[in-house]
Formats: C-alpha cells, structure tokens, sequence
C-alpha cells in the first residue's frame, strides 16, 4: 500500500530531459555547455562561507523549529531595506530550508481535507513543478492560467470562471516569473487583491528570484499590499539565499507575511521536522546582512545579459527580461522538443523545452514553442554558448525552409 496521489505527479522536467537526450551524443570537438537549470554557479560570498566556518559548534545542538530571534530579526531588517514593509519578527516571520520545501509544505497546512468541495490552488502556466505537485499531494486540484506573449507572460485572471474561483483556497504567484522573468505591477496586484477580496483565497508569491534585476527591484506582494493600503492578511512571501547570495546548497530562506498562516505552518513544520540548523542560521544571518555580494552578483548577471541578447534577439525570439537569470525564447518552427535536441546534437549547449514547464490547459501548452536559457555559466560561457546557438539557429531556419519547399514541389 502507498499514497495513491504519488500516481498523480507528473515527472520532473530535467527527467524528461534526460530522457529526450537519452539516445544522443553530442559533438566531441566541443566542450558541453549546460544553460538547462537554474542553479547559481557563481561562488558563494566569503561572508557567507566566513560565517559558516565560524559557527560549526552549532551542530552539536539542535535547533528550534521558529529559529532563532537573532535570523528572524535580520530578515525583518532585510525587508525594510528592501521592501520599506515593518512587520513583527516574532511572528510574522518563520525560517524555512529553501523555498522549494516550503512551497510545498506550506500547502500542506493551508487546505483543509475535510472542505465540503475539492479545494483548488491556481498557478501560473508555464510554473514551477513544486506548486502542482504540493496541490496534489494535499488533495487539492491544481487549475492553471496560461502565461502568453499576449498576456505579458502573465495569467489573466479574468480567464479564470467563477466557479473556479469559489472553490479556490490558495493562489501560487512568481514575481519574477519562472521561466519568463516578467514582473508583476503594482495595478497588476492589485487586480490580483481585489479578487482576494471577493473569494478569499490566500496569496502565495514566491520572490526568490527578485535579486536578480537590472536596476528596478521588482515589487513584492509585502509591498504591494502596503502601497495598496491594505494589510497582509491572506498573504505569504517566500525567499531564499540560493539565488541571491549564490548558495544554492545551503538550503536557507523565510516566509513572511501574515501571522495567522504562519502560526499553523509552524505547528505542520515541527511535526514534519524542517528546523534549520543552528550553523546554517549564523551564516543566513550574515548572508542577509550583507548586501555588497548581492550587487556583485547582480553586476555578473547584467554583463551576461548584455553580452548575449544581442547574438540570440538576431536568431530567436527573446529579450532581456524584467528580471531573473532566464531567457525565454521562442524558437524557429515551434516544436521546442526537436529544437532542443537538435541544439544538443550539433553544439553541445543544453536548453529546457518550454513545453516541459507546463501542462495543457484551455487547448494549450503556453511552453510550447519556446526554450528556457538560464545563464548561469561563466561569462565566457554563456557568450560561447550564444554563438553557437545563433550559428545553428541559421542553418536550422535554413533547413526547414528548404524542407517546406521540397514538399511543395512534390507532385
């Protein structure tokens, strides 16, 4: 006997990945470039690392589920300098392993399993797998708002019936988007707010890639609702150092927001034993503490940006995005899977098929079509990478070009 809703999980885009490259081998002569997945590549900040040596006696304790008062207060302060929003840290703010884990068990303690109907829990189209997954597991029935050109690459939720939205108790937002970069406007929350306050749903926004700009910090649901004039209630922010402070493997972030969500994810997450080791909170604190690495890190990205939007804008259909590290691009045709493996099997550079990143909805797949870039490689990398794509983007037009003329001089 198992739980039959593990049936209902779909596999994990890099696995299909794996599997749609399974029988290739990519060119010898030229070394792999791999731009598939977001994970930061570059080094993690002394700071950081200084404050993690420096504590290691904390593994010889354990820790409090809630953390510390000395992590909750400095992500308290990191939210007034970065957001101008003052809420209590003691509990309106509660540490978390990463937001991946806390995106997915933090639905867990917000649908009911004895609601009189099926709970649903929106999210966006193309998304992050976390959110389905956790909306099955919990029982609920995920409802997706496509993200298209037409659209900002946004949802509209006027697409959204209302029956849909009388049975909806949680709706996942991404500012900026996963895999898109769009950022959510204030009027653009707003809309968002005023249907909050029609069907009462609670709002999960998930923000770790908001460090990651070109100069305008994007708006958070904290300060959204505060430029709104309107309290936090039904709302939840998450965060993490992995993309920030380039610290992927440490497994730290917070949520923070309303504090009547917050106390029962407590009480879930001490059961479900997701306290942060005592270690790992001096170096968040740190982390948090620090913004010289962050601007660092943001000066890394936008050289990247600079250096291979123009070589991949003359080839594909992209442009620098409102913020993250990805690249959403439309390719020549429209099938991303055949793309994709014909990029890997004449250059070498791994992309993820847009159609990976979600499902179809409405009559279609919104992914369909494009490829996410995420420019993590080195510099040098990245431009290697572009250079290659852009040549083999050409002779692929090319190619399909002279395939569909072939096919209308057929008798």
């Amino acid at each position: 006997m198992m739980n039959s809703r593990l049936d209902d999980l779909q596999p994990y885009p890099f696995q299909r990945l794996r599997t749609l490259f399974a029988d290739l081998e990519p060119p010898g002569h030229l070394a792999p470039i791999d731009l598939s997945i977001g994970e930061p590549r570059h080094p993690a900040p002394e700071v950081l690392k200084s404050a993690l040596t420096a504590a290691l006696s904390g593994l010889s304790g354990y820790p409090a589920t809630a953390g510390s008062s000395e992590l909750r207060e400095a992500a308290a302060a990191w939210l007034q300098r970065r957001y101008g929003v003052d809420i209590p840290a003691a509990d309106s703010i509660l540490p978390v392993n990463g937001s991946r884990e806390a995106l997915f068990a933090f639905v867990q303690s917000v649908i009911d399993p004895h609601d009189p109907v099926r709970p649903v829990v929106i999210s966006p189209n193309p998304f992050y797998q976390i959110y389905e997954g956790a909306a099955l597991l919990a029982g609920a029935e995920p409802y997706f708002v496509n993200c298209r050109s037409d659209t900002r690459f946004l949802p509209d939720w006027s697409e959204v019936p209302d029956v849909i939205w009388q049975r909806t108790r949680l709706v996942f937002v991404c500012s900026p988007g996963n895999p898109t970069g769009t950022v959510m406007s204030q009027s653009d929350w707003q809309t968002l707010f005023a249907l909050q306050d029609r069907y009462g749903f609670v709002i999960a926004s998930d923000e770790c890639y908001a460090e990651i700009h070109f100069g305008t910090p994007p708006l958070g649901v904290l300060d959204a609702a505060r430029q709104a004039g309107r309290s936090h209630d039904g709302c939840i922010m998450f965060t993490s150092l992995s993309k920030r402070s380039n610290a992927p493997g440490l497994r730290s972030g917070f949520v923070a927001g309303d504090p009547a969500l917050i106390k029962p994810f407590l009480l879930y997450r001490t059961y479900h034993g997701s306290a942060m080791s005592l270690t790992v909170q001096q170096a968040s604190i740190a982390a948090w503490n620090d913004e010289a690495h962050v601007a660092e890190n943001r000066r890394a990205y936008c050289a990247k940006f600079d250096a291979v939007v123009p070589i991949l804008a003359s080839c594909l259909d992209t442009a620098k995005p409102d913020a993250s590290f990805y690249l959403w691009a439309g390719v020549p045709g429209g099938d991303d899977t055949e793309f994709a493996r014909a990029l890997y099997r004449h250059t070498g550079v791994t992309t993820l098929p847009g159609s990976f990143l979600a499902r179809d909805a409405h009559g279609v797949n919104p992914g369909r079509g494009y490829i996410r870039i995420a420019l993590v490689a080195p510099l040098e990398s990245c431009i290697e990478a572009a250079a290659r794509i852009a040549a083999f983007t050409t002779d692929y037009r090319n190619q399909a070009r002279q395939r569909a003329g072939n096919r209308n001089e057929t008798p």
